[in-house]
């Protein structure tokens, strides 16, 4: 079977790294390839050192009619069996080449959907509209999670229509021997400038304002001087972020890496994950931190939510705002000090286990490739 990934982007995101892991995953029979609107970033860089074949439309943005043409031509060159779309502008422009095409399987996943809000733009009437038309081109619409399904069929999408298959994650990647995970932790805190001794909050995702960070930023003002905050991936939001810091004088306290593809390593090199958010549909980032062992902190994770509170013991769920984090982050460190030994891994990481989500995700791919 031959399967046509189409994303709007390839930077480091938690959709473009989530679909980077699925297709580490998913059945050897089912052979995809990947073709990206725009911005071939880190994630298109690693698919390639895969083996994975990445396409580049070099659509220059979200009114480039004439990419439309370009990508039926290379849908149907390719003679896939099925097409799967990521992302808003890529489900708007490849379910309708891919039907163009003549490609009658067409999945997308719904990666970031709520009720007024989409990939953190707000849902205008317009959005909304064009979302819908598109969806009527596909077959199936894949949903991360409940609320996601939710907001999906409160949008008029038929249940029949949506079918819920969670984010995964690389459970395997996080168990490494002791020595291995130190070896990371002490190469990359030294890479990173952070001092000897230092307590470390890390933040996972991209600099955007619906991710939070200033929240981080200002809860570092009341945490003690020896504290860090490490906030992993690229944005628009990082020049404020920079501003910010150094208004609140904490800017030689804060290490902007960038967009980064060694995750696990970055993770291990922290004392606790931070994630302040309170827009998530999923909380991939809070899944990653779990499996990596750290304790966490958040304010949204409808992954947790849909699982009893004995799945993640070590993460808990606080306000996003500066004071509740600053008083947790407290408390925290007041109770671990600087023991850096990982947690061990709570139910939920095994409930996520990529391998699994892959194994129900090319079971779709083969039933929708039979109808």
């Amino acid at each position: 079977m031959r399967v046509l990934h189409i994303v709007t982007g390839l930077a480091s995101g938690g959709a473009e790294r989530q679909l980077h892991l699925l297709l580490r995953h998913l059945p050897p029979h089912q052979r995809c390839e990947v073709l990206t609107l725009t911005n071939p970033g880190t994630v298109a860089d690693a698919l390639r050192a895969d083996g994975v074949t990445v396409h580049h439309l070099a659509m220059r943005g979200n009114r480039d009619l004439g990419a439309l043409p370009r990508l039926v031509r290379l849908v149907r060159a390719g003679r896939y069996d099925l097409v799967h779309t990521h992302l808003y502008r890529a489900q708007l422009y490849g379910r309708l080449a891919a039907r163009l095409a003549g490609v009658r399987a067409v999945v997308s996943t719904e990666h970031s959907l709520h009720a007024g809000v989409i990939e953190g733009r707000p849902v205008t009437r317009g959005v909304k509209g064009l979302y819908l038309a598109a969806e009527r081109l596909g077959s199936t619409t894949v949903a991360v999670s409940r609320q996601v399904a939710q907001t999906l069929r409160s949008w008029g999408v038929p249940p029949t229509r949506i079918e819920l298959i969670p984010n995964g994650i690389d459970t395997a990647g996080y168990r490494r021997p002791p020595a291995e995970r130190s070896a990371a932790r002490g190469r990359v805190r030294a890479e990173l400038g952070l001092p000897e001794g230092s307590w470390v909050v890390g933040g996972v995702g991209r600099l955007v304002p619906g991710k939070r960070f200033e929240v981080l930023l200002a809860a570092l003002v009341d945490l003690d001087p020896a504290t860090r905050l490490v906030l992993v991936g690229e944005g628009p939001e990082r020049a404020e972020l920079e501003r910010r810091a150094t208004e609140l004088g904490v800017r030689e306290r804060l290490v902007l890496t960038g967009e980064r593809d060694d995750v696990p390593d970055l993770l291990a090199a922290m004392d606790v994950l931070a994630a302040p958010s309170t827009a998530e549909t999923f909380g991939l980032g809070v899944l990653e931190g779990l499996a990596a062992g750290l304790p966490v902190r958040h304010s949204a994770c409808p992954a947790l939510d849909e699982l009893p509170p004995s799945a993640a013991p070590q993460a808990r769920r606080i306000p996003s705002e500066p004071a509740a984090y600053a008083a947790a982050l407290r408390d925290l460190r007041q109770l671990s000090g600087h023991i850096s030994d990982p947690l061990p891994h709570p139910p939920a990481v095994g409930h996520y286990d990529i391998a699994r989500v892959a194994a129900d995700l090319g079971a779709l791919y083969d039933r929708l490739a039979r109808v």
